[in-house]
């Protein structure tokens, strides 16, 4: 019994000593904590007054910052020139780095975080599991806020009741430029809503309603409201559901076009749209001057329908990328397009014809085209029928500089005497849905049209803010995106709750 009792007091002994141990660290550390935000304080200074310091020490400044943080350093850094028109990325689709996806209890949190920061215009909340209930809270958001222009829902699980509430804050808000909502399953009746948004809103610029189920009668509402908007320049309607052959909706895409003065770029692709549909659009555009950016990528349009392209290309002045992939124009269609672009059009910059059952006769036919029109910088071919012609001509144009590697998505390369063609990952927007494992979701030579046809600084996989002339913006941009989050959770939502949500967001996570 002795040698028990004596047992349990070395017990208690070695428990205080380690209680005591610890208070001693935690009041080291606290001490620590403050000298250090004191230090932070200073470095916001330097970098105010230009003194940035190396990417390393920011980057060591940023990982401090989220652990522990400073409501003292938000302030400044709130105030601060450097912190103007910041985008916040929270997708959910990190290839590199596994992050826990944003939920709407999340999004309630982070939109009271939010809720008074005007240094925060853009919101990407793309692939995550947002539902109704997550739409809810980006309407009252969208009400209350008067500074957020970009936002990004693309790919959550929105249906009719999110897309009602979207649309209806809509109604009121005269930020918001630009608005994603593909992949989100909002149906005819939820497009009927934004068909109805747009007869009142007069401030957005961009609207992606891409793949989101929607049908004949959604389509219609929305062209007839495009008649009188003023506003919308971009407008992404592919892939809805229609199971008529008649071809309604772009009967009446293209009555809007006759009328419509402001859109500049215009999304049609899967429309299942046949030779009579591109004859009432090239109809249309004979009377439009302002679309500047045509897809109808992935439609049944045959060799007839490119003849009615071909004959607008003559007269058209305004019309700089014309997206025709994956149809089958084969090689007549390609050589009345060849035709057009060698003896009339001077504006077209870009065509896409990849995967359109193109072979040799056609390919070599635009490749002539472009030693004539010098204007014609870009053109997407991988897909089609090569033969060792097609690989000579763009081999040729590639060597003697007329067309550039960055501007093609095909490279020569040379094998036992002869000469193929390789494929580069290039092409008009190759990352609008997706983005790369490795590099840059925003590459120029992947996603030409935003380069060519820029509709605002909120364009596509384009979305940043207002840019900074410092050469360390990203890395201030980091530091102050944390600074919300984490002192937002910290200290204005103290919750248990609330905790797990700062998990979401690792340094990689959150990113300019």
């Amino acid at each position: 019994m002795c040698a028990k009792h004596g047992f349990a007091a070395v017990q208690c002994l070695q428990n205080i000593k380690k209680e005591s141990a610890e208070v001693q660290f935690e009041s080291r550390r606290l001490s620590w904590c403050y000298q250090r935000q004191r230090q932070q304080l200073t470095a916001c200074k330097h970098i105010s007054e230009g003194k940035h310091g190396s990417t390393s020490y920011l980057e060591r400044e940023f990982i401090f910052l989220y652990h522990f943080p400073s409501p003292h350093v938000l302030t400044f850094l709130c105030s601060s020139r450097w912190a103007k028109g910041i985008t916040l990325k929270i997708a959910g689709n990190n290839h590199l780095v596994p992050v826990q996806r944003v939920t709407d209890d999340d999004l309630q949190v982070l939109a009271s975080v939010l809720h008074n920061t005007v240094f925060v215009t853009g919101l990407d909340l793309r692939c995550n599991v947002l539902t109704d209930a997550g739409a809810k809270h980006v309407a009252t958001f969208l009400q209350e806020n008067s500074t957020l222009r970009y936002l990004n829902l693309m790919l959550n699980d929105i249906g009719t009741s999110g897309a009602e509430l979207i649309a209806r804050a809509l109604h009121r808000n005269e930020t918001l430029v630009c608005l994603r909502m593909t992949g989100n399953k909002i149906g005819n009746k939820g497009g009927m809503f934004f068909a109805s948004m747009l007869q009142i809103n007069s401030t957005l610029e961009k609207l992606d309603l891409g793949d989101c189920d929607m049908g004949t009668q959604c389509l219609i509402a929305i062209a007839t409201a495009l008649t009188q908007n003023k506003s919308v320049k971009a407008i992404n309607l592919n892939r809805p559901l229609l199971y008529s052959q008649e071809e309604e909706t772009t009967v009446h895409i293209a009555l809007m076009l006759k009328n419509n003065s402001s859109l500049v770029e215009l999304h049609l692709c899967k429309h299942e749209m046949k030779n009579f549909g591109v004859e009432r659009l090239c109809e249309a555009l004979y009377e439009n001057s302002s679309l500047r950016y045509l897809d109808l990528s992935c439609n049944k349009i045959t060799r007839d329908g490119v003849k009615f392209l071909g004959d607008l290309l003559k007269r058209n002045q305004t019309l700089e990328i014309l997206d025709l992939s994956a149809n089958r124009i084969e090689d007549d269609g390609a050589i009345y397009l060849s035709d057009a672009l060698a003896l009339y059009n001077r504006t077209l910059r870009a065509l896409s014809v990849a995967s359109s059952n193109i072979s040799g006769k056609g390919l070599v036919a635009l490749s002539d085209a472009m030693k004539t029109n010098m204007e014609l910088s870009y053109i997407y071919i991988w897909g089609n029928k090569f033969d060792e012609a097609t690989c000579m001509a763009f081999s040729e144009l590639i060597q003697t500089g007329r067309l550039k590697l960055n501007c093609t998505d095909v490279e020569p390369y040379e094998a036992d005497g002869h000469v193929h063609l390789a494929e580069l990952s290039h092409g008009l927007k190759k990352h609008y849905y997706w983005t790369p494992r490795c590099g840059e979701g925003t590459d120029k030579d992947a996603n030409a049209s935003l380069v060519i046809v820029a509709v605002s600084e909120h364009f596509g996989s384009g979305e940043t803010g207002r840019r900074m002339d410092a050469p360390y913006q990203a890395e201030v941009t980091k530091v102050v995106l944390v600074a919300v989050v984490s002192v937002g959770l910290c200290f204005s939502s103290p919750a248990p709750e609330h905790k797990s949500v700062r998990l979401c967001w690792s340094k990689k996570h959150i990113v300019s």
